[in-house]
């Protein structure tokens, strides 16, 4: 007996005999219905899971959200196909043709928003034309195919690595690693990390001015043997594929060489590769060339001029601490003052300093003892690096404040919430006020292209939701990423289409009077708040504003980087992790 109703079938099987059942098998269902929807939702599941989640991950486009939508397009649509209540054979067409669409709408809808979104780069578009897999795969062949070897490299103790020879797998490996030195200078990239990004694939992704782009997938294979060649040009051990190890190579060709400092590491995914180019360069900065505004740098330059106090330099991570923290200790002349810093990672050596890298040992000082240690010898100007823990944040208060000048860099979104961490870092707000003498706080923002910027007349309704005067500004600018050459519109060369080259600072910076510490003595943060709104200098977005005014960047990115939500006071626990440095690639 055939039943095409599964919910009559299994009334009319509930009411015979086990006896009969067990001697006549039955039917619930024809067997090429089930064939028919499982091929459509096959198909769609292994494009969902071969292919948009892939690219959703390697996008930074919210994986975890994408597949839940597929997860709700996919049981509802084999849902109406199952259980569609019009009987016959009609009832299940018309199930079926449900089916169809929402898998196709669930298709289509993923790719027209993925496409629309600024972190995919026209060229890796989802295009709904399956000759194109064929076509990268043959354009990957090509390219490996003509790989040569064409730079130097230098090892950590000068030694250049000679290529091997040009018929061995090994020269295959050394053409690939230049190829991604060579795509990463060539894309302006401050950093590339290689990382596991799902069964059996790495994915590159790159720092560009501050934000991170997805470059090409890799198979584990060949990653490991990439990250295994920049490990032995480092002279890192190969068989450690656990700790933490750092080294620097030299890489370029002629006159010409880049310092690259290689970073490997192992997890429960796997190895990891960072590559950071010319990590000292990229936080040497001058003072004047940080992004401060006239009264900024007048209120910096009179705060370097002062005796004894505590500073406190905040900005979230990646976002230039390390370079504001050395511009201010360069502020100080090191051979006519004794200036000291502690590190947890040198970035940068400075003349004339005493530089201290803290290397964590069982049988060694804690950080907070080697920072009380080097505060007790009454240093002029001591740079503290990083504030790991609450025991560094109370030594750090007892230090002699009349005596010496303490610069303490601090992870917070604005001069507010810095000192909100700060007394909660030191436990006693007498303690925490007391010598407190300037907050300084920042973020980075990135320049627009001058090659390929667009002006636009901004709608008043925006200028006053923003603060500006809608009569006084009459252009505004924003990311371009294409020019007209001879009358075509192409990618502009100088961004590679994105709109934005390089990163400037903006800050807050406020010189402390006893008002403002009483404030911070009370723990009165509206009182601190409107204190320091009284002073008349900007604020972080108020300074992000006026550049975008200027035309140095745009509203979408003062709004990009100013919105962020603010940092929350640490949790006040005894001990907290060690905290990653800051890339230096950003800072």
């Amino acid at each position: 007996m055939i039943n095409p109703d599964p919910v009559m079938a299994l009334s009319t099987l509930a009411q015979l005999d086990p006896a009969v059942l067990a001697q006549s098998p039955h039917v619930l269902v024809s067997w090429w219905k089930p064939v028919l929807i499982l091929a459509p939702v096959v198909a769609w599941a292994w494009m969902v899971s071969s292919v948009f989640d892939k690219h959703a991950a390697r996008f930074f486009l919210g994986p975890e959200k994408w597949n839940a939508i597929h997860l709700a397009f996919g049981v509802v649509g084999v849902g109406a196909a199952l259980l569609m209540p019009l009987p016959g054979i009609a009832g299940f067409l018309v199930g079926y043709l449900i089916l169809i669409v929402l898998l196709a709408a669930d298709v289509l809808l993923f790719v027209g928003l993925t496409n629309k979104d600024e972190r995919v780069p026209e060229k890796h578009h989802l295009r709904l034309d399956f000759s194109s897999f064929a076509e990268a795969k043959l354009a990957r062949s090509e390219a490996k195919q003509q790989a040569t070897v064409q730079l130097e490299i230098k090892g950590p103790s000068g030694l250049l690595i000679r290529a091997p020879q040009k018929d061995s797998p090994e020269y295959e490996i050394r053409a690939a690693a230049e190829q991604i030195f060579i795509k990463s200078r060539q894309a302006r990239a401050s950093q590339v990390d290689f990382a596991p990004a799902g069964e059996g694939t790495y994915a590159a992704s790159y720092l560009i001015d501050g934000v991170r782009q997805a470059g090409d997938a890799i198979p584990t294979p060949d990653a490991l043997k990439l990250i295994d060649f920049w490990k032995g040009s480092a002279e890192l051990d190969l068989k450690d594929r656990r700790r933490k190890l750092t080294n620097t190579v030299e890489v370029g060709s002629g006159a010409e060489h880049t310092g690259v400092k290689i970073v490997t590491s192992g997890s429960q995914s796997g190895m990891r590769l960072t590559m950071t180019f010319d990590p000292d360069k990229a936080v040497r900065f001058d003072i004047d060339d940080l992004g401060l505004l006239g009264p900024q740098l007048d209120s910096v330059r009179t705060l370097g001029k002062q005796e004894g106090g505590i500073v406190l330099v905040a900005a979230p991570s990646d976002h230039g601490r390390t370079s504001t923290m050395y511009a201010l200790l360069r502020m100080h002349d090191a051979y006519t003052e004794n200036v000291q810093t502690i590190e947890l990672e040198i970035e940068d050596r400075m003349e004339g300093a005493r530089q201290l890298q803290f290397e964590p040992k069982e049988d060694g000082p804690d950080y907070a003892t080697t920072v009380r240690s080097v505060l007790r010898r009454d240093p002029d100007v001591v740079g503290i690096m990083e504030l790991p823990d609450v025991e560094t944040a109370k030594e750090i208060s007892k230090c002699d404040k009349a005596r010496s000048r303490v610069y303490v860099s601090m992870k917070a979104e604005g001069a507010l919430a810095a000192a909100q961490l700060w007394v909660k870092a030191v436990g006693d707000a007498n303690g925490a006020s007391d010598g407190l003498t300037g907050l300084i706080a920042q973020k980075l923002v990135r320049r627009l292209c001058e090659n390929c910027r667009v002006p636009y007349q901004p709608p008043p309704e925006i200028l006053k939701k923003l603060g500006l005067p809608a009569d006084k500004i009459k252009q505004l600018h924003k990311k371009g990423g294409q020019v007209l050459i001879r009358n075509k519109p192409e990618i502009c060369p100088a961004c590679q289409g994105l709109g934005y080259v390089g990163q400037i600072g903006v800050y807050e910076v406020y010189e402390l009077d006893d008002d403002m510490r009483a404030a911070v003595t009370k723990q009165d943060w509206a009182g601190l708040r409107n204190a320091l709104r009284k002073t008349q200098r900007p604020s972080i977005q108020q300074a992000a504003l006026r550049r975008a005014v200027e035309g140095v960047t745009s509203i979408e990115e003062v709004m990009r980087v100013t919105a962020a939500s603010p940092s929350r006071p640490s949790s006040g626990k005894k001990k907290v992790a060690r905290p990653a440095p800051a890339q230096p690639a950003a800072d």
